[in-house]
């Protein structure tokens, strides 16, 4: 498995991830435009199939945000999700950021346990943050060596 910069011809494939994934999926515009903009945009493949994503951007000046990660659900489990948050963190530990936010559905058990255990922390609540009403949990990864 490769983890590679994302490409347009691998757009289809990451709608078909995205869709697969989320109950409120990026429509391909948006993922489209979210790569124009230059976030940081990576690709999991092996044998020419694309495995998973991650979009990620730098909010601040000091922050980094991961917008979305997603891999196949024949894929899970398979450490394709973990290769490619590493390689984000990687990123962000170049470019000097101090901390990595994200957001995920509260519900969502199985994504909260594994980015604790990319050792992530549960941060607060926000209420009612998806279209759905549901709440999302936000939570910080400090990159920061401790002194």
């Amino acid at each position: 498995m490769i983890i590679r910069e994302f490409r347009l011809s691998d757009l289809k494939r990451v709608v078909e991830i995205e869709e697969m994934s989320f109950d409120e999926p990026y429509p391909p515009s948006i993922l489209k435009d979210v790569f124009n903009l230059g976030a940081g945009f990576l690709v999991a493949q092996q044998d020419n199939i694309i495995l998973g994503y991650i979009i990620f951007w730098i909010r601040f000046e000091d922050e980094g945000h991961i917008i979305s990660l997603a891999v196949d659900k024949k894929h899970r489990r398979n450490s394709v999700g973990k290769k490619l948050l590493g390689m984000a963190i990687q990123m962000f530990q170049k470019f000097k950021m101090k901390n990595i936010k994200l957001e995920v559905r509260s519900e969502n058990k199985g994504a909260i346990k594994f980015y604790k255990t990319m050792g992530f922390h549960e941060e607060k609540i926000m209420s009612g943050y998806y279209e759905d009403g549901e709440d999302a949990v936000v939570m910080n990864l400090s990159l920061e060596k401790e002194r």
